[in-house]
């Protein structure tokens, strides 16, 4: 049986309308970039504010995707 190591990236996404956007954007970006990409945890969350508003929702999302050695 084959054991599997992971290794863990660390990303913020962003939106100006939720959290939950902000957060698929930043796994959907990190997707492209990475294979095989496992959990994402939202760890932080901040907010861009300009003039008094909110202009964008940003989470700090950890991702893990499976680590695969070159032989």
């Amino acid at each position: 049986m084959s054991e599997s190591v992971y290794k863990l990236m660390e990303v913020i996404g962003s939106s100006p309308t939720s959290w939950e956007e902000a957060a698929r954007n930043a796994v959907e970006k990190a997707g492209i970039h990475r294979e095989d990409l496992r959990v994402a945890e939202v760890v932080e969350f901040d907010m861009k504010i300009d003039n008094k508003q909110i202009v964008a929702y940003r989470p700090k999302v950890k991702i893990s995707y499976k680590y695969h050695e070159i032989v």
